[in-house]
């Protein structure tokens, strides 16, 4: 029963950091030739901040659960 669980939020995890956007264009990240923007103060508004809270949310259940069937099947 914890593994279905457990199933079903981690494909719900994957699909909602596939609807997240990208904070950086393409492969200037990894060349180096782009802005990171890992300290500037940039306020999520409307769905971006709904579907980055889901993520957070659906992150930590995603952890206990692994833990808590860890230690239930131990």
């Amino acid at each position: 029963m914890l593994r279905a669980v457990l199933l079903i939020i981690s494909v719900l995890l994957i699909l909602i950091s596939l609807l997240q956007s990208g904070k950086t264009d393409g492969l200037s990240a990894f060349t180096g030739s782009g802005d990171l923007g890992l300290f500037q103060n940039v306020k999520e508004r409307g769905p971006e901040k709904l579907i980055s809270q889901a993520t957070m949310v659906l992150g930590i259940i995603f952890f206990v659960l692994v833990i808590v069937i860890r230690v239930v099947e131990g």
